[in-house]
């Protein structure tokens, strides 16, 4: 111990260098063991906390508290959608309309909102609402002191706070997703036909020629995908803040920060994978 001492006093740099990728492992095997006890706690959540469930199915989908209605993950990605299909349609109308093919406005509606646009935005909205509100809720319930009150009672506070938000987060994200996709469809063509004067008749031949529902499965499984990590990533931050309601603000940032991380690297890992070598696409007469 003494010639430990010794070189921690007299080499501090060093030693900070050589512990830092030591600190850095051990963060991802902890990561990495409260993953899987997180995952490995879902049926036992299933099964045992539906209540518990159900009243988070409700919180993520239309919020609680004063947010209930105006702040719930449905209307913010629903908004979200909406001006990301509009904004869509715009600048391609505009943009075609410069080349003279206009009429295309709705192949790029079938193509870009199913494969990049409705998943990204979902995410981000995901990640902004219920995602943070978990870090928010997990941290100050350890601040607090009430996750060590659950295992002094006996309740493994694993299962109970983070594997039924798990569960809920995935049973919810599939209804949620397809109004996310509906409405961003929906925006997309009342911008084109009815803001711009398109024919109705003639978006919708393009819209329906180009839209593929392979990628639509896909894209549903990119929202999956990103729904289970950004779940995993804000339960981790939350359930081991530390440092008072400011630590809280520092998990909630960190956590939001990784997650979009993690959403624009689901969409680039999932495009290489599904249309890296073959982008099932042919624009052809």
């Amino acid at each position: 111990m003494g010639t430990l001492q010794v070189v921690r006093s007299r080499f501090p740099r060093l030693v900070s260098t050589v512990n830092s990728p030591i600190g850095r492992l051990s963060r991802i095997g902890e990561q990495t063991l409260f993953f899987g006890k997180a995952l490995g706690g879902t049926p036992r959540a299933a099964a045992h906390f539906r209540t518990e469930v159900v009243r988070l199915i409700a919180e993520i989908s239309m919020g609680a508290g004063v947010l209930a209605m105006i702040g719930g993950t449905l209307v913010i990605v629903g908004f979200l959608t909406l001006a990301t299909g509009g904004t869509l349609a715009v600048q391609g109308y505009s943009s075609l309309g410069n080349i003279g093919i206009e009429a295309l406005t709705g192949f790029l509606a079938a193509f870009i909102n199913v494969r990049i646009a409705a998943p990204v935005v979902a995410g981000i909205g995901l990640a902004a609402t219920f995602g943070a509100g978990v870090t928010a809720q997990l941290g100050a319930m350890r601040i607090n002191e009430e996750i060590d009150a659950l295992e002094t009672m006996g309740i493994p506070p694993i299962e109970y706070l983070v594997s039924t938000r798990i569960v809920a987060g995935m049973l919810a994200i599939t209804p949620l997703y397809s109004i996310a996709v509906i409405l961003s469809f929906l925006a997309s063509r009342f911008t084109t036909v009815v803001l711009f004067g398109q024919s109705g008749g003639l978006y919708d031949h393009y819209f329906g020629t180009f839209l593929n529902p392979v990628d639509l499965l896909w894209s549903f499984l990119q929202a999956l995908l990103m729904a289970l990590a950004i779940l995993l990533v804000h339960t981790y931050y939350g359930f081991y803040a530390s440092g008072g309601p400011s630590g809280v603000g520092v998990a909630v940032g960190n956590a939001v920060r990784t997650s979009l991380i993690i959403v624009v690297s689901v969409t680039l890992l999932i495009s290489l994978a599904v249309y890296g070598s073959n982008g099932h696409f042919n624009l052809s007469g």
